[in-house]
């Protein structure tokens, strides 16, 4: 108990920010280490990758159940369709917006800085890489295969078969929007369904909750990974590459958002403080959707989102909403791989990557993000698809800044949306954090925000 206790009185940030410094040591001491004998990584690395693999993949377990059961109860308990549409025209109104901007930084970049004319990787590095964006097969995915959205995917190596399951979170929405709407037209005979339903988004929160109070613990096992792994060598050849994409992210971040917020009337302070443990793990983890489970929260119970809006954002962010891996790094990489190999860009060029960066997103859904993105692009341009094997030596070290500003971006819209739509709850927005990051009693025990039947839409 004293140990709880100590451990209580830690901000949740600050035992995040120790994870993380703790990481980075332990990836260091490992990485001096270097391998054993036979190549394979040291102890100290594979513990760490042990340790964060499996916090991502306890995240991940949480996706499906937290986004079936909470999209099903919010539609079931909305007194009508029409306000969901409305705020779903909203949402994308303001993801598009905000990608808009983004991609404007990265070109402006990309032009500016010039990192394919300023760079020691020769030709030989190119090479083509095997997930491609599509836009026909965005479409077609998004018709479930099965009622939970599941996918298999059967591998051979050495004569040895083994089958790995994966989940499309646009799937999962798509089930359980139907079911919602179902529920919600049979009216009192499905009372028992909605109460089921409840019940159970009340159980998996509080198992989300537990896992979430491991991610100083997850955090540290991921950086150190990282740090063990790829290190800063890499960086060397593409420098300026590197140094323009985090510097487009940090624009986003810091310049662009803040507008947003305040142009809205949001304190940039209460809404980073409050994405805080939600950018962070996404920092770490390198993944939206295993970081949606903590998106979801810190969007409901720390920004004010009401959930039967939250419900749909969210998870409909997590994959359609990223400024990092869609928006900036899609321009930057075109024009890199442009100047690389000579190919001379014009105005409608510039115009097509604007617009599949601001529409295109969508079809990286469910997959590898930037690759899928960045190869869709370059394909729109007619540019040689080998160039994004140049880049991937570094894609780790930015994949980490990318996906941050991803999550930040995908709990930043839904509060904006709420606050124009009038049903932002401000009490909650600007409420003090508890020591843990979030708005939470003594007893440790999540504060519920008072749920709404509807969400109204003002006359």
């Amino acid at each position: 108990m004293p140990m709880r206790a100590t451990l209580r009185r830690v901000p949740f940030s600050a035992q995040v920010l120790l994870g993380l410094v703790l990481g980075v040591v332990l990836g260091l001491v490992a990485r001096s280490m270097g391998e054993v004998s036979d190549g394979s990584p040291n102890w100290l690395a594979s513990t760490l990758d042990t340790v964060g693999d499996l916090f991502v993949s306890l995240l991940r377990a949480a996706v499906v159940p937290l986004v079936l059961t909470a999209v099903i109860a919010s539609i079931a308990n909305l007194r009508g369709v029409g306000n969901a549409a409305r705020l779903a025209g909203q949402t994308l109104l303001w993801f598009a917006i905000t990608a808009f901007a983004a991609v404007l930084i990265g070109i402006g970049l990309g032009l500016l800085l010039q990192p394919g004319d300023h760079t020691s990787v020769t030709r030989d590095s190119a090479h083509s890489v095997s997930t491609m964006g599509d836009w026909w097969a965005f479409l077609t995915g998004l018709v479930p295969d099965n009622v939970l959205g599941l996918e298999a995917d059967t591998s051979v190596t050495d004569g040895v078969a083994s089958t790995s399951l994966s989940f499309n979170v646009l799937q999962v929405v798509v089930i359980a929007v139907a079911l919602g709407i179902a529920a919600l037209k049979v009216g009192d005979a499905a009372e028992p369904f909605v109460n089921l339903v409840q019940s159970a988004l009340q159980v998996v929160q509080k198992v989300l909750w537990w896992i979430i109070r491991l991610a100083p613990i997850g955090s540290a096992g991921l950086i150190g990974h990282a740090v063990a792994a790829y290190g800063w060598d890499a960086l060397g050849s593409l420098g300026v590459f590197a140094v323009a994409v985090y510097v487009g992210l940090a624009l986003v971040l810091f310049v662009v958002y803040p507008v947003v917020l305040k142009a809205n009337g949001l304190s940039i302070k209460q809404f980073f403080t409050g994405v805080w443990p939600a950018t962070s793990l996404a920092f770490v983890s390198r993944s939206s959707l295993g970081t949606l489970p903590v998106t979801q929260q810190v969007t409901e119970r720390n920004l004010g989102v009401p959930r039967a809006y939250a419900s749909f954002a969210v998870p409909l962010g997590a994959t359609t909403k990223m400024d990092g891996c869609a928006a900036i790094y899609p321009a930057l990489s075109a024009i890199f791989v442009a100047q690389f190999f000579g190919v001379s860009l014009g105005i409608t060029d510039y115009l097509l990557i604007v617009l599949v960066s601001v529409v295109g997103s969508a079809a990286t859904a469910g997959t590898t993000g930037a690759t899928v993105m960045t190869t869709l692009t370059l394909s729109t341009l007619g540019l040689p698809l080998e160039g994004v094997g140049l880049l991937l030596a570094i894609d780790p070290i930015l994949d980490m800044g990318r996906t941050a500003l991803n999550v930040t971006g995908q709990a930043l819209v839904p509060a904006i949306v709420a606050k124009r739509e009038g049903i932002l709850d401000k009490a909650v927005y600007d409420a003090p954090r508890g020591s843990d990051g979030f708005a939470l009693p003594v007893d440790g025990t999540p504060v519920e925000v008072p749920e709404r039947a509807a969400v109204p839409v003002p006359a």
